[in-house]
């Protein structure tokens, strides 16, 4: 009876919060609140913010493909449209309170198709007349502009080594198509001015988003000033050149840090796990999403204990991205005292079979779109699953409120 009688406390009190309710739909943003919504498409990577004063952030948009390998999940609400635009339509329905439907900054963290779009036999030309198609960001683009672009080595594109292959060529035929159109900046490591409030930024003084890392520089938590840990020449893997962001509002905290991965063997040079490094610049934060969808070689730790989140959200499509090492990790409170939740956006049903049920009890929920909605000031928030099975966003369980440490 106490167990009922407390979570009808915290429900009730998430209701007064922010209006949310479990079975309606998702309320409509309001002025001072930041959304960070983790999208479910079952084929990629992508999450979408709403920060205090309405300005917009996507970081990445992944599309791994057609649905073939059993151990990938199958496209979320369903296969009738690609992740792109399944993407494109969930951040135009987020963005009710305004007219113009635009996104101000999108910013990727690596070039990995489940992160940008790969190129598949699928894969429609663009309607706009470039010589690209459209898949992740690309498709994006189609449906809902963006007025600024950020990566981690425009325009040179040669660190560690010249990209190539499909998903890269494809993504820079799409910048080089519409560079007169779209601001396009290089990801500067160490700086807190490169994603700005662009709507009323004065009114949020508590509000930043630090640069924290990019193709192995890293901020050294003095003013702008980064080091560099990876050596010249070193044969690099892409996954480790990625960049990450904190995002910080008031007390409140959260990391995004795309496919940054840190275990390594025991033989390999100590540079390597460059999540060290990184976890001592991000900090303590309240929510960080998964390095690496929590992989095999991901969320090592001495990166979990600089950051010891309260909440980790891993964004799932293969099997593979709920480690049962790295499950074992993120759940030693020994490591992370302030550990509340794990919370996937899926659990495959192969996932399930190879953790076994004790180990799938340390997640929690079942799946959907994970979504952080902060509330004005950032002293308090709340995390919430919404349904994947169509479009209407609708609450399936409320988790918190947590007040920020």
């Amino acid at each position: 009876m106490q167990k009922i009688f407390t979570s009808g406390i915290a429900l009730f009190s998430s209701i007064m919060l922010f209006g949310q309710e479990v079975g309606q739909p998702l309320p409509a943003w309001n002025e001072g609140e930041m959304e960070i919504h983790h999208i479910y498409t079952g084929r990629g990577e992508s999450a979408f913010c709403i920060l205090p004063d309405g300005t917009t952030l996507l970081i990445d948009a992944g599309d791994g493909g057609p649905h073939a390998d059993p151990r990938t999940t199958k496209a979320s609400p369903d296969a009738s449209k690609q992740p792109g635009e399944w993407i494109a339509r969930y951040i135009q329905k987020r963005l009710n309170f305004t007219r113009e439907k635009k996104i101000d900054y999108a910013f990727i963290t690596h070039f990995h198709g489940d992160h940008i779009g790969g190129v598949y036999k699928n894969s429609p030309q663009s309607k706009k007349g470039g010589n690209y198609y459209l898949s992740g960001i690309t498709e994006v683009y189609e449906h809902i502009p963006f007025l600024k672009i950020i990566d981690r080595d425009w325009p040179t594109y040669q660190y560690p080594k010249p990209q190539t292959g499909k998903s890269f060529n494809n993504y820079r035929n799409f910048l080089e198509w519409n560079k007169n159109r779209l601001e396009i900046e290089r990801f500067v490591p160490g700086t807190n001015k490169q994603f700005v409030l662009v709507n009323n930024p004065n009114k949020y003084d508590t509000f930043e988003i630090r640069n924290i890392v990019s193709s192995g520089e890293v901020w050294t938590g003095s003013e702008d000033d980064t080091k560099k840990f990876f050596p010249a020449g070193a044969t690099i893997d892409e996954n480790k050149c990625s960049a990450g962001i904190r995002i910080s509002y008031g007390k409140f905290d959260y990391f995004n840090g795309g496919d940054l991965s840190g275990r390594i063997p025991v033989t390999a040079e100590s540079w390597r796990n460059i999540e060290i490094p990184v976890g001592r610049a991000v900090g303590t934060v309240e929510v960080c999403e998964a390095n690496h969808h929590a992989w095999i070689d991901a969320m090592s730790e001495p990166f979990l204990q600089s950051v010891q989140p309260q909440n980790i959200i891993i964004q799932v499509w293969h099997v593979t991205h709920i480690n049962l090492s790295v499950l074992q990790s993120m759940t030693n409170k020994s490591i992370n005292p302030n550990l509340k939740n794990i919370i996937p956006t899926n659990i495959p049903e192969l996932t399930k079979a190879y953790l076994g049920d004790e180990q799938i009890k340390k997640l929690t929920g079942d799946g959907g779109h994970v979504v952080i909605k902060v509330a004005p000031g950032g002293e308090k928030y709340s995390i919430l699953l919404l349904s994947t099975e169509d479009e209407s966003h609708k609450v399936k369980s409320i988790l918190g409120h947590f007040e920020s440490l």
